[in-house]
């Protein structure tokens, strides 16, 4: 029975989930336990709730409940104590709902061929919390999607129960802000924005992500916090785009892109420094423009400015493989037959994410150019593509064999002055060797 009723008879449900949320008494759900999931599933068990993730991969599932983390930012150790004191566990079952008052979307959202969003994660998930829907819960949306998700797919599925939103239940959309490897800004002290439906449901999500946040961010509406991620990524991949276009530039003009950058960026105003890489990788860069961009098409707009930067973008593991070519060239070799050793498989440094990593896309373009292929990666044990399996390799020994070296993730861990010695020719795409100046280091 609920502990606070309006004047016209009907439980005050916002107060009496609000007042649980205070108590930390509230059980808490993340669906979805991956870069996103686990470690906020993590957080909010740190502040003394009790959480369940779910997942369908029983291998996830059965790893947290073991007490292990799968995940470079969340130890294992941190994990193995919050299953122990009862305050995390995990579930491939989603009738575990019933029982919840809070649930957090997590799931991927990819593009399809065709550029345009795939939301089939999202509505699973969505079909499941309805089957257990009930006054009282608590649903945030964190997946990165287009502005009118929220209130366009999932309000109407969840109100198919009979249930209203901002008076039964509360739906929000508050976006994911992880940046994989970043020991400075983690889940608890990244600034959380949050926009619900109704007023009410921002009341509660706000209060919801202060309980584990340190700074929270009310918006006005859904669509305000769905655009926020989009324009905070779009704003990315555009600089990075202008770096990539200026390091083409550059190039045919026989100029050092990294010297221009690091000139201009001795301006200590009206000017941001981005720089220039073999390509765009990850969860959300390489993705969330399209997703702005496919929803201005809906609404009449041409993203232009997004879209170029999204064609300049994925060229770059083209141009990279060029270098390449052109380095081996210039020393009477061709890439056929040439042993190639790649440094890096991994999207960005020191990590073990491959997503969408412009590494991938150089190994493939020289696979089919018939270079002999190997690569060293301390994150990324192994990779395979649809023809082509790799395990990573003793550094300092492949680059003395290989006819060229190519940087493409600058991990930390790397030797760079073992493999500036070692090698005999080296292609930097992330101007790691820019204390080595010597005749066989090619740079972007």
């Amino acid at each position: 029975m609920w502990v606070e009723e309006t004047v016209a008879g009907i439980p005050d449900i916002s107060r009496e989930l609000q007042e649980k949320i205070r108590s930390r008494t509230a059980k808490v759900g993340i669906i979805g336990l991956g870069y996103v999931g686990l470690p906020l599933a993590a957080e909010f068990a740190r502040q003394g709730f009790r959480v369940t993730g779910i997942d369908l991969e029983t291998k996830k599932v059965d790893q947290v409940n073991g007490g292990t983390s799968y995940i470079g930012d969340v130890p294992s150790v941190e994990i193995a104590g919050l299953v122990e004191q009862g305050h995390l566990r995990a579930s491939s079952d989603f009738s575990v709902l019933a029982g919840l008052d809070t649930v957090n979307i997590c799931v991927p959202t990819p593009l399809r061929k065709t550029k345009d969003p795939d939301l089939s994660y999202i509505l699973a998930a969505v079909e499941q919390i309805q089957k257990h829907l009930h006054p009282g819960m608590l649903v945030i949306l964190e997946s990165t999607t287009y502005p009118g998700t929220t209130e366009e797919l999932i309000l109407p599925r969840l109100a198919e129960t009979g249930l209203e939103v901002g008076r039964d239940f509360f739906l929000c959309f508050s976006p994911e802000r992880v940046d994989p490897g970043n020991r400075q800004f983690n889940t608890r002290n990244i600034p959380k924005v949050v926009g619900g439906v109704t007023p009410a449901c921002t009341e509660v999500g706000t209060l919801f992500y202060q309980q584990a946040m340190e700074t929270v961010i009310p918006v006005s509406s859904t669509q305000v916090a769905e655009m926020v991620k989009l324009l905070e990524n779009t704003f990315r991949s555009i600089n990075i785009g202008l770096a990539n276009e200026m390091a083409l530039l550059c190039d045919a003009m026989k100029i050092d892109v990294w010297e221009v950058i690091e000139a201009a960026a001795t301006k200590p105003f009206g000017f941001m420094p981005f720089y220039p890489g073999p390509g765009l990788g990850g969860h959300c860069i390489p993705v969330d423009p399209f997703y702005l961009s496919w929803k201005a098409k809906m609404n009449g707009v041409e993203a232009r400015f997004i879209e170029l930067a999204g064609q300049i973008n994925g060229s770059m593991p083209h141009f990279t493989v060029t270098k390449i070519q052109t380095a081996l060239n210039d020393r009477m070799k061709s890439v056929k037959n040439s042993r190639v050793h790649l440094l890096g498989m991994a999207y960005k440094k020191d990590i073990a994410d491959v997503r969408e990593s412009p590494a991938l896309d150089v190994l493939a373009l020289l696979h089919k150019l018939g270079a002999r292929l190997s690569y060293s990666d301390p994150h990324v044990p192994r990779v395979k593509l649809a023809d082509l399996e790799l395990q990573s390799q003793p550094l300092l020994p492949s680059c003395r064999e290989a006819d060229c070296v190519v940087l493409l993730t600058n991990h930390s861990s790397f030797d760079y002055a073992g493999i500036a010695s070692q090698s005999s020719l080296i292609v930097d795409t992330r101007n790691a060797f820019r204390a080595w100046r010597m005749e066989k280091i090619v740079r972007l």
